[in-house]
């Protein structure tokens, strides 16, 4: 009867520029799913160039390079009897646009270019690209020459249209037009398109994955019809880490889940669907039928070619699945472990080194360290080819197979202890057995010669030597004392970087992770140039409170119990001298805040879009039962002085792994001045007037 379509979607680890590997990647994502019988294989957006290239779309050469890919793809018997959907930059009339191309056997059917264009948070494509802003309006796109010899088309449909083909209607969307109020499904379905595909570049944030499937799943829920949405996975050379969940819906429930986080380079979801199942659920919503009859209608791009086969009655098709979503907890293990992964083996280094300070925040990071090990063997053991050549190529064996996380560990990862003389043994003790249950190879050394060498030139030049607070200096004293053995430390973490591996006979360098996190630097409690300075840092996007309930996963998951006398030691930073030989100094009292105010402060300040006064009106409400509104504006007063004191630090800051949306990080997410009026005259005043009148 020709009703049973088989469609595929994809995830692909695409990396900016890599026009070589992420062509390779394409071909195998098109050969795995005209294997699994596919009639159409939709790719992520601008997968042919990757999606993170930012200014280098102004160059004429990623355009050059896009299209000769494209060329490769268009002359290749693999590409045959399949229609496929690939995402690449296209100029057209000297105007660049962010574009599907849409081809089978050699002919280009359409090129669609984005509608809605992502431009808020980590997004920047209003500056690279320009929307179509002609709705149902088609031109005459004329191709390149050598384009125009494999396809003999000299124009091509260019603009906003749908397929017909010879059994069904598809309609194209592109990533954030789905997350548009006025998503183009909604009058596409009303114009009789049965099946919506999505190409995407939607990165991972904590407890986002949800919003994505609600939106996929909900376009068809009203309107009926099938849904194919494909997604960028991977580190493609920035910041971001891009989550996979490649999946395909009808009627508003989910057929097909792709995972979120994996290290295969190439994932291929297929689904075969009755297209009846989209005719019957549409017909009795009268409502829906009553708005289809007054549409204006696609231009339709006639294509002779079916997505089914004429005898399909047979044809087992699939049924809707429950969506399983990952814990937070579960996201950090994972999340920033491939990420750290693709950063590794695309850095060409031979593995991290982590400054292990017995604190939380270290060692989470070291935790994921370990959990990126464990996805390692993991995927090797599933028959993994390309992570299993990265591991040797990383240690350097031809030979070298990982099967033990710990073993494995032990290679790539070496983990460092910086004592000084207010640093307790507690923290040592921790450091060392947490190395131990994870593997790492792992450094003791002191820093006290060093700082006490730095210390005594300043001595020597100035004739003055300063003095700990508690030895009768000053708070300036204190702190510069501090700053330097936190700065002794970076300087020493990149010596041991670039020579660990020489002094034991092995080649390479590492990669240094940093390990502040959010909230911290949120209120710049940090040292600018200190440990938090590194190559890369995979919590810099995570709040305390997450880390504290990833280390408990950890205890639970992978057994590490060394980690329970750290989650239940109060966190410091050692810096100020012991007090009979017990820390004295901790986070929260140097701050003047809690962790948990801290995360509080950060939503309504980004997420919210709160300034001082805004700030202050909705938290007298929220703390109403444990704060009176003098002790609120006290707290708000407090907190917007040390972030603007400390501002200038996130121009610094090292890149970090983005996962939460009330992030600092000033690369291109939170932009803001660093240079501030500290004392917030006007704002602070209309709070002070706003107290008195309570």
């Amino acid at each position: 009867m020709g009703r049973a379509v088989t469609v595929a979607t994809c995830a692909l680890n695409q990396w900016a520029l890599d026009f070589e590997g992420n062509l390779e990647r394409i071909f195998r994502s098109i050969d795995i799913a005209k294997s699994k019988g596919a009639r159409y294989r939709l790719g992520p957006e601008l997968e042919i160039c990757g999606y993170g290239c930012s200014d280098h779309y102004y160059e004429s050469d990623t355009l050059l390079h896009s299209f000769q890919v494209l060329e490769k793809l268009l002359e290749s018997p693999a590409t045959q009897d399949i229609i496929c959907d690939v995402g690449m930059p296209v100029l057209h009339r000297n105007v660049r646009y962010n574009c599907r191309v849409i081809f089978l056997n050699k002919k280009i059917l359409l090129i669609r270019p984005k509608i809605s264009l992502a431009n808020a948070g980590n997004y920047r494509e209003l500056r690279w690209f320009t929307p179509w802003s002609k709705a149902r309006h088609v031109e005459e796109y004329f191709l390149p020459r050598t384009i125009q010899e494999i396809t003999g088309q000299e124009t091509v449909p260019f603009g906003d249209a749908v397929l017909a083909t010879k059994d069904t209607c598809i309609g194209a969307e592109i990533c954030e037009e789905l997350w548009a109020p006025n998503s183009p499904h909604i009058e596409m379905g009303l114009d009789g398109v049965e099946i919506f595909t999505n190409s995407s570049g939607s990165h991972h944030v904590l407890r986002k994955a949800h919003a994505r499937v609600d939106l996929v799943n909900s376009a068809t829920a009203k309107n009926g019809g099938i849904y194919i949405l494909a997604n960028q996975k991977g580190c493609d050379g920035d910041r971001l880490y891009y989550d996979g969940c490649a999946m395909i819906s009808m009627n508003g429930e989910t057929v097909a889940q792709g995972s979120q986080f994996s290290l295969d380079d190439v994932e291929v979801l297929v689904a075969t669907l009755d297209l009846e199942d989209v005719r019957s659920y549409r017909a009795e919503i009268s409502s829906r039928n009553l708005a289809a009859s007054k549409v204006n209608p696609y231009p339709r791009v006639k294509v002779n070619f079916a997505l089914s086969c004429p005898d399909d009655v047979a044809v087992p098709t699939c049924m809707p699945i429950q969506w399983r979503h990952h814990s937070p907890e579960e996201e950090i293990s994972l999340g920033p472990a491939c990420w750290l992964w693709d950063y590794l083996r695309r850095s060409k280094q031979a593995g991290f080194l982590l400054p292990l300070s017995g604190g939380i925040d270290s060692s989470a990071t070291a935790c994921i360290v370990y959990s990126m090990c464990h996805q390692v063997c993991l995927a090797v053991k599933n028959g993994n080819a390309d992570v299993l050549a990265d591991a040797r190529r990383i240690v350097n064996n031809e030979t070298y197979i990982p099967e033990d996380p710990r073993e494995f560990c032990k290679r790539v990862f070496t983990t460092c202890y910086m004592a000084s003389e207010n640093s307790s043994q507690d923290t040592c003790n921790r450091a060392k057995l947490l190395a131990e249950q994870i593997g790492s190879y792992h450094i003791n050394l002191n820093i006290d010669a060093a700082v006490k060498a730095v210390v005594g030139i300043f001595s020597v030049v100035t004739g003055r030597t300063p003095r700990f607070s508690v030895y009768g200096g000053s708070s300036r004293e204190s702190l510069a004392l501090q700053n330097v053995q936190a700065r002794i430390r970076m300087v020493l973490a990149y010596l041991f970087a670039q020579l660990t591996l020489w002094a034991r006979g092995m080649p390479g360098g590492l990669l240094v992770l940093g390990s502040a996190n959010v909230d911290e630097s949120l209120r710049g409690y940090l040292t600018k140039y200190d440990c938090s300075s590194a190559d890369i840092n995979p919590i810099g996007g995570i709040s305390k409170t997450d880390l504290k309930n990833f280390i408990q996963y950890c205890i639970e998951n992978f057994q590490l119990t060394a980690l329970r006398s750290i989650i239940s030691a109060p966190p410091t930073a050692e810096l100020e001298p012991l007090v009979d030989g017990q820390v004295a100094q901790t986070d929260e009292a140097d701050m003047g805040m809690t962790y948990a105010e801290l995360s509080v402060y950060g939503k309504l300040r980004k997420i919210a879009k709160a300034g001082p006064y805004s700030m202050f009106c909705k938290l007298i409400n929220m703390w109403k039962e444990i704060c009176t509104p003098r002790e609120v504006a006290s707290k708000v007063k407090h907190f917007f002085r040390m972030y603007s004191v400390n501002r200038h630090k996130m121009t610094t800051l090292t890149p970090s792994y983005h996962a939460e949306n009330y992030s600092p990080d000033d690369n291109r997410f939170d932009l803001r001045p660093f240079l501030y009026n500290t004392s917030w005259s006007w704002q602070f005043r209309c709070i002070d007037t706003q107290v008195n009148a309570l």
